[in-house]
């Protein structure tokens, strides 16, 4: 887990309590923009934090459960591209660069991802 003081694990300018932090324990909604929900969920990732990225995934394509890799390092966060998503949008695309080490090897999911707002607050759809 994060100590408040560190910085936060997506790689914004700010200490974890005063970013992600504010949105994992529901300060922040889930987040004002679709990146600040995608910044939060990949922290949520780094941290283990299940039940937030069920709850800041869409009832429609939620799965069950998710599982950890343990052998899963993560390394940095690179925001690529935003498509709307701002606070004023009902949906947005966050395209992304994560990078992470499994077993040694260093790997990178490049992915974008949709998200839409549910009941006022931005929740992860999906992603290519």
């Amino acid at each position: 887990m994060a100590k408040d003081d560190d910085m936060c694990p997506c790689g914004f300018a700010s200490p974890y309590a005063d970013h992600c932090a504010t949105i994992h324990l529901g300060s922040a909604g889930l987040g004002a923009t679709a990146e600040a929900l995608m910044r939060a969920r990949y922290s949520a990732y780094v941290l283990y934090d299940r039940p937030f990225l069920l709850t800041s995934w869409h009832p429609d394509t939620r799965p069950t459960s998710i599982d950890f890799d343990d052998n899963i390092e993560w390394l940095g966060l690179e925001i690529v591209d935003t498509e709307s998503g701002g606070a004023l949008d009902s949906t947005g695309i966050v395209e992304f660069r994560a990078r992470f080490s499994r077993s040694g090897e260093h790997l990178e999911l490049h992915e974008r991802s949709s998200f839409a707002r549910a009941g006022g607050l931005w929740v992860y759809i999906s992603g290519t």
